[in-house]
């Protein structure tokens, strides 16, 4: 079977019709995000004070992966392809000229990152930078579709006079 056979068309044209294709997330190393402008954790409960980071406890992590699984499966029973993200290394630092962030999350909520619109998947931007670099997690499952990905940037709205 060729490359391309393997190919998946997406589209969506409404929210009702009969789920076919999804990108199911995974809890594997997921991180309570280093502080940034836009988010501050404070989590105490599960030892991280306003101002600390690191990974989610494992038990939280091995729970989230079963119940991300066991929906999997109730997916794939009703005929559903389910793809998963390829978890990364969410610890390292991340920057581009502009900003550095210490950490990423991780790559549980696709939905966050991800927009299928008619036939094209957008790749948008993320209001926090460490939500916003967990989407290299999705590449495999992105170069699987047929359709072309597009980025949708959002930009600042111009000061009004």
């Amino acid at each position: 079977m060729g490359e391309e056979s393997k190919k998946t068309v997406v589209n969506s044209w409404n929210e009702w019709d009969p789920l076919k294709h999804i990108i199911l997330g995974r809890a594997d190393g997921t991180m309570v995000q280093a502080p940034e402008p836009a988010v501050q954790r404070e989590w105490l409960e599960h030892g991280f004070p306003l101002g600390t980071y690191g990974p989610y406890p494992k038990e939280m992590e091995e729970k989230a992966n079963e119940q991300l699984d066991n929906f999997a499966k109730i997916l794939e029973s009703r005929g559903v392809r389910v793809d998963r993200p390829t978890p990364i290394d969410f610890s390292q630092t991340v920057q581009t000229p502009d900003w550095k962030q210490e950490t990423m999350f991780g790559c549980m909520p696709p939905r966050d990152l991800l927009l299928t619109v008619g036939n094209e998947i957008w790749k948008r931007q993320c209001p926090t930078a460490a939500a916003g670099m967990s989407i290299f997690a999705t590449d495999h499952c992105l170069n699987s579709t047929s359709r072309k990905i597009q980025t949708f940037a959002l930009r600042r709205r111009p000061n009004r006079v």
